[in-house]
């Protein structure tokens, strides 16, 4: 139980109560002392600090001078102002109706969030969370704001930013109403400025335009955006979010932005706003909604003029583990045998955006200690790992997959990836590798697991090479996960479960019903929320191996894992179905290959 919490006081003993009234408008040292929080040296220490910074509050010198934390110091303050406290505030406590009157940037900067309506007219009052309850001035402005009284609650800044960060919906509020109001403005002075690089570097962040981009950016993130699209069209602009997979159209500004749109892009990915006719490369680097985010940034000139696609890479959203990221427990097994292996190398199949690089990043995160030395070419680096050696290729100076790859054996690794084979000079300096002792992981573009192998001789790496060097193959694909706020359950038609390979016996055992898609807020009415992955995992055997020398099409090879328990990815989609995780149609979307 939290003392400094006024409203719990009833439940504490009678000696307890007694003790917090008797601290109330006491001194915001005593009280911190009583508690057990700092020293009488420390307070002494803070003090004289205090007098030496001038208008300096005691909480922030303490808080400065690391001797107690923001949420002691407001604890303190719930006692000496007698104020209730709350570690934190769900989403679920706050009044739509409220968040409408309160504009995001003034939240923030005040650090309070309204909470709550109680009573009407000139009764009315109004909770509100605060992180300063003697910032005066902020809460003030909130009252005019809210028309109401203000009942305070004490909440630390962390747990405001992040409420503030949940639910105002940047989308509604204020992309469509930016748009508004550069219509009514000046826009020919808006678009002058923004294509000069010094003006709007020095000019406030308020300004309609840079506002615009923020909150698309804002928006994207909190809509799990993996990409942002700005397309040029005749009459105006088209901006999509690709979320999950698919593409959604999420607003249209007028035509007469487009310059002034692109020219700020082109300033935070650091590129010449001045040429327009050639494609252009660059990243960004943002906090959005309190999260580490890298974006990249790449430009191509059009007919209707630059069309640009933004790349968001959530640092803390990627996910880092094998177990998660939807492998079964036979599959999860096969794959940490590969893994760890002393040599050998491993493949990843799969077309583009199906998340083969994120499964690299969890095996590698999986076998990641202080006595492995492991290295990584990729093209770009995606996501840094903490330990790992990671290097982007950059075929200005001629440093391509080959020619790192070939340095990197100087570097003595134990493990190295390769973000992908696309050429024989890569394909054999990494067989090589994985002969002299090197375990090798890498990504190739085939529809299946036996399709890497005949990809890798079609190559021209000779098939005893690949025979005696390859461990194992993983195709995978992603598929949307079924919303389950909205999922709905139904009995499927005989024709739907032939199409993926369910039968009765399959269907029973997971009671007789399926679930399908159907649309809410929460995952925006698409009836899905989120991917997940579903794998082939082919191990090298002699028999494949034979098969391999002997130059076979995939499909003989497949035929045999098959034979041999390889589940195949409409297989393992199934099993998934089965599982209420994903739909039929959804597997089948991305199976299509596995039906010929």
């Amino acid at each position: 139980m939290d003392f400094a919490n006024t409203s719990q006081l009833s439940e504490l003993p009678i000696a307890h109560q007694a003790a917090l009234r008797s601290l109330a408008g006491r001194p915001l040292g005593e009280i911190l002392i009583s508690q057990g929080v700092i020293t009488p040296d420390k307070l002494a220490e803070a003090l004289a600090a205090q007098g030496e910074r001038g208008a300096a509050r005691l909480g922030e010198v303490l808080i400065s001078l690391k001797a107690c934390s923001e949420e002691q110091v407001l604890k303190a303050l719930a006692v000496q102002l007698e104020l209730p406290y709350q570690l934190r505030v769900g989403s679920d406590e706050i009044s739509p109706e409220l968040i409408k009157l309160v504009p995001i940037n003034f939240a923030k900067q005040a650090r309070l969030m309204p909470l709550r309506r109680e009573g009407e007219g000139a009764d009315a009052s109004v909770w509100v969370a605060l992180a300063d309850p003697l910032d005066t001035g902020a809460i003030d402005n909130v009252r005019l704001l809210l028309n109401a009284s203000i009942n305070p609650i004490l909440v630390p800044t962390q747990s405001i930013m992040d409420c503030i960060n949940s639910v105002y919906d940047r989308a509604k509020n204020e992309a469509e109403q930016l748009v508004d109001d550069l219509e009514a403005g000046d826009l020919d002075t808006v678009a002058h400025e923004l294509e000069e690089p010094q003006d709007l570097l020095d000019s406030s962040d308020e300004a309609p335009i840079i506002r615009l981009v923020n909150s698309l950016l804002f928006r994207a993130a909190k809509e799990r955006a993996s990409d942002i699209h700005i397309e040029p069209q005749e009459r105006d602009i088209c901006v999509r979010f690709r979320v999950d997979g698919v593409l959604q159209e999420v607003i249209r500004p007028p035509k007469r932005f487009q310059n002034s749109i692109v020219s700020r892009i082109k300033i935070m990915g650091g590129l010449n706003i001045a040429e327009k006719r050639l494609p252009q490369d660059g990243r960004i680097r943002v906090k959005l909604a309190g999260r580490d985010i890298d974006i990249r940034l790449s430009t191509t000139p059009t007919v209707y003029g630059e069309r640009s696609v933004l790349r968001l890479l959530d640092k803390s959203a990627v996910i880092l583990d094998l177990a998660e990221i939807g492998m079964d427990t036979d599959q999860l097994a096969r794959m940490e045998q590969i893994i760890h292996k002393s040599h050998g190398i491993c493949l990843v199949t799969g077309p583009t955006g199906s998340g083969k690089t994120t499964t690299l990043y969890a095996a590698l995160s999986k076998i990641n200690r202080p006595d492995l030395n492991i290295m990584t070419i990729e093209d770009p680096v995606e996501y840094q790992l903490e330990g790992i050696s990671q290097t982007p290729v950059n075929p200005k100076i001629e440093l391509t997959f080959a020619n790192g790859l070939r340095s990197f054996l100087r570097q003595d690794p134990d493990v190295i990836m390769v973000g992908e084979i696309r050429d024989l000079e890569t394909a054999e300096i990494a067989i090589q590798a994985s002969l002299t002792g090197h375990l090798v992981f890498s990504t190739v573009h085939t529809n299946d697991a036996a399709g890497a192998v005949t990809r890798l001789v079609d190559m021209g790496v000779e098939p005893f090479l690949v025979a005696s060097s390859l461990m194992g193959v993983l195709a995978q694909r992603l598929v949307r996960t079924l919303c389950k706020e909205c999922r709905e359950i139904y009995v499927p038609a005989p024709e739907e479960l032939k199409e993926i390979g369910i039968n009765q016996k399959m269907l029973l055992g997971a009671g007789g019903k399926l679930y399908r898609p159907t649309g809410c807020n929460e995952c925006n009415n698409t009836g899905y929320r989120g991917r997940l992955g579903i794998y082939e995992m082919m191990m090298m055997d002699d028999d494949i191996r034979q098969l391999i020398l002997k130059n076979v099409d995939s499909g003989t090879i497949k035929k045999q894992a098959v034979a041999k328990g390889m589940k195949t990815l409409m297989d393992d989609g199934a099993r998934k179905v089965l599982r209420g995780v994903t739909s039929i149609a959804e597997v089948l979307s991305v199976t299509q290959e596995d039906m010929t």
